[in-house]
């Protein structure tokens, strides 16, 4: 079996070697492409971060709820709610605060290279938000 390389068909130009300005743009490119897989990798770690930080809260809070309807004593009558709000809460404004960053950098991003806005990972995001302020307003409600 031969293995040395096909010669390109005679009627056939050989390829034509890219400018510099063409590559600086790939390159350009290449580097927005990154940046903004890093944004969503980075949003993508303050949903988990909330996302778990809600459902230990929570769960916290059911757990503790069970353990007071079964007769058992806590320190505090209100400690279920508390710890349940708390976390729920944080959970809630880390998903907010990471979706804030990375509309920013977004924006910031944009203004060098047009861009579709509406990523899955920022839609995720908002989803995760909603989610996490209508299971802390569920803690509360039952207490108001």
């Amino acid at each position: 079996m031969n293995t040395a390389a096909t010669p390109p068909p005679a009627d056939s130009d050989p390829p034509r070697p890219k400018t510099s300005d063409e590559l600086a743009q790939i390159r350009t490119d290449l580097a927005l492409e990154r940046t903004l897989m890093a944004a969503d990798r980075s949003l993508m770690a303050w949903v988990r971060t909330g996302l778990s930080m809600i459902s230990f809260g929570f769960t916290i809070y059911k757990v503790m709820e069970a353990f007071q309807q079964q007769g058992g004593q806590l320190h505090s009558a209100n400690a279920a709610r508390n710890v349940g709000l708390f976390l729920t809460g944080l959970g809630t404004v880390s998903i907010v605060v990471g979706t804030i960053e990375y509309w920013a950098r977004l924006k910031s991003l944009n203004q060098s290279q047009q861009f579709r806005l509406a990523q899955p990972s920022l839609v995720i995001a908002l989803i995760m938000s909603t989610a996490g302020l209508l299971r802390f307003f569920s803690i509360l409600r039952r207490f108001i």
